[in-house]
């Protein structure tokens, strides 16, 4: 695998061969930092953890240079900042197993760059060579620039590629921002119940960012707990803890679908339920 950038890294966690680990690849989660993958995708890490048949697969697209730092951190360098949070990735990638990691190591600005080919090329390559069956990303109205530039790019990679070898579901998921408005036909609810050790020791490798002031771990938790709570309001909770995503699917399955439209489409939805609700009472 050839990657852009010079300093990007294609790792094994479990030090076998490229070939293989993407043989074993059926599901793919493409982020755009240190650590998003582990908050929005922890679905489909559980899903395959230990499983045969099953494989997990991580791309983060930039090189953490940009990270808050605060605390035993606050004096770090960029290119030291940089190190810690590559390490961290891939101590998580050694806990859930993953069949393998991709750090493509973009600062920020390139990956923003609507010009800039790279991130798609690379994507090209992760998604021909390991042919996931499921991909999570990031979704299309998450408020984070460069969360809603992964997307983007993502989508444009999968269709790049032929029919046969594009995924049976994309999804886009919550981070930066609650999908929890999204209308009750349209949320994919990702169920992060299973092994919650082992979601725990997967946030809390992430030291840098939760000892550095940003409680993530809790944060996430606490947000899993409220959708799966909140999701009905008549009805007992089906889930305990539950992760929203928005079904990209249909933006890979169909070239002409206008992602912009794709996502007002959804935020008209929500607008008009609105209204219909109010206007009733």
């Amino acid at each position: 695998m050839k990657f852009t950038k010079s300093d990007a890294e294609l790792y094994m966690p479990d030090g076998g061969s490229e070939g293989a680990a993407f043989a074993a690849t059926t599901h793919m989660a493409v982020s755009a930092h240190q650590d998003d993958i582990e908050f929005m995708a922890y679905s489909g890490i559980e899903e395959c953890f230990g499983q045969t048949g099953k494989g997990f697969a991580a791309v983060v697209a930039t090189n953490g240079s940009g990270s808050p730092r605060a605390g035993v951190y606050a004096g770090f360098t960029d290119a030291q900042m940089m190190e810690v949070r590559r390490r961290e990735q891939k101590t998580a990638a050694d806990i859930g197993r993953y069949k393998s990691l991709s750090l493509l190591m973009y600062p920020s600005s390139e990956i923003k760059d609507r010009n800039n080919p790279g991130p798609v090329s690379d994507l090209i390559g992760l998604f021909k060579a390991a042919k996931p069956k499921v991909v999570y990303t990031h979704n299309l109205a998450d408020k984070h620039d460069t969360h809603v530039a992964v997307a983007l790019r993502a989508v444009a990679a999968l269709r790049a590629l032929p029919a046969k070898d594009r995924p049976q579901k994309v999804y886009g998921c919550e981070v930066w921002r609650s999908l929890d408005w999204l209308g009750d036909d349209e949320k994919v609810m990702l169920d992060c119940a299973g092994r919650l050790n082992l979601a725990a020791a997967l946030m809390g490798v992430f030291d840098s960012q939760i000892s550095g002031g940003k409680r993530y771990d809790t944060a996430v938790f606490g947000r899993r707990s409220a959708n799966a709570t909140f999701a009905a309001d008549h009805d007992v909770d089906a889930y305990t803890q539950v992760t929203y995503a928005m079904d990209l699917t249909p933006l890979v399955e169909d070239d002409k679908l206008c992602p912009i439209e794709f996502a007002l489409r959804k935020i008209d939805a929500f607008r008009a339920d609105a209204a219909s609700r109010l206007g009733r009472f």
